[in-house]
């Protein structure tokens, strides 16, 4: 059995996953982790023979012993059952999250991506940007600070060329939906704002102009590249995602290493990346997000990414048995 962990409200990317599995002759369960307080039953035993994690949903018990392998799609926050007293809340939600947890780290089998890694990444740009760096990519001169003073500063040292993003998890699916704060110019009557970034730190960079944005997905050595020509959007999020029209496209070899390289060093097998290819040919390195959307991509340009995720967990099952 491969574990597919995803929430009850994804759609597309994890049905082309799971048939993909099936098709290679692995039973694949969908474990939506939002419902993991509200719709499944857990059982942790100490036998004789060593602990025992199993949880049953409905007349199906998963027994983290059958787990071969585990797509590690999205984790969500927990769905609260909405009779429970709100005193209680708190200790649900503490006790379900240490539960998932024990599950999870029980399962010492082939993963894309590792959760400790995914997430350590995730919520470190600067990890990235580091990491990014170090294998040879151009990166953005970049600032993440709580102090007013010094993000007028930076500002300042870039003729107002600035952008500023949130570091963290505000989203936008692949149709549009969700809460979201987009990468945004800063403008010049926007830096008296700066005083208020005490309350929220954010991250600062010098504005990159672009000929084309490049959402490359990577997966353990392939890479599958979408790109935009909208060089008018600071963020191509925050256009009409419905009208928005994806271009296959083939990056150079040498950046492709790069990229491989780079997605080594973070131990990751899976991740989204966003770069920017400049008018002068230039390529710069935003940012990795290792549960970025790519739905769009094999939607719209035929990419058979989900397969190769399917084939890739696969691989590294039958070579690590």
């Amino acid at each position: 059995m491969i574990l597919c962990i995803t929430h009850s409200q994804d759609t597309y990317t994890i049905d082309l996953v799971q048939q993909r599995l099936q098709q290679l002759g692995y039973s694949a369960f969908r474990f939506n982790s939002d419902e993991f307080g509200t719709r499944f039953r857990l059982r942790y035993r100490l036998t004789p023979e060593g602990p025992q994690y199993q949880l049953q949903c409905g007349n199906q018990v998963i027994d983290a012993r059958d787990i071969q392998g585990v797509w590690y799609r999205k984790l969500w926050a927990l769905q609260v059952p909405p009779s429970l007293d709100p005193a209680y809340v708190p200790a649900f939600l503490k006790e379900y999250q240490t539960s998932l947890n024990i599950f999870l780290d029980a399962l010492d089998v082939p993963w894309i991506n590792r959760l400790d890694l995914d997430h350590a990444v995730g919520g470190n740009k600067l990890l990235q940007l580091s990491a990014a760096q170090a294998t040879g990519l151009h990166v953005p001169q970049t600032l993440f600070s709580n102090h007013a003073e010094d993000a007028i500063r930076f500002y300042d040292d870039h003729q107002g060329e600035v952008v500023v993003k949130l570091h963290g998890a505000l989203s936008k699916t692949m149709d549009g939906r969700g809460d979201f704060f987009p990468t945004t110019r800063l403008r010049k009557e926007d830096v008296p704002m700066l005083e208020s970034l005490s309350a929220c730190p954010m991250i600062l960079q010098e504005y990159i102009p672009k000929d084309r944005e490049l959402r490359i997905v990577y997966i353990d050595g392939d890479f599958y590249t979408g790109s935009l020509h909208a060089p008018e959007l600071t963020d191509w999020r925050a256009g009409n995602t419905t009208l928005i029209q994806w271009e296959a496209f083939e990056l150079p070899t040498h950046i492709e290493e790069k990229i491989d390289e780079m997605m080594r060093l973070l131990g990751l097998q899976f991740g989204a990346i966003d770069m920017i290819l400049q008018p002068d040919g230039e390529y710069v390195f935003l940012e990795v997000n290792p549960q970025g959307e790519w739905g769009m991509l094999e939607k719209y340009l035929g990419f058979p990414i989900a397969a190769t995720i399917a084939e890739k967990l696969v691989n590294r099952i039958t070579s690590e048995s």
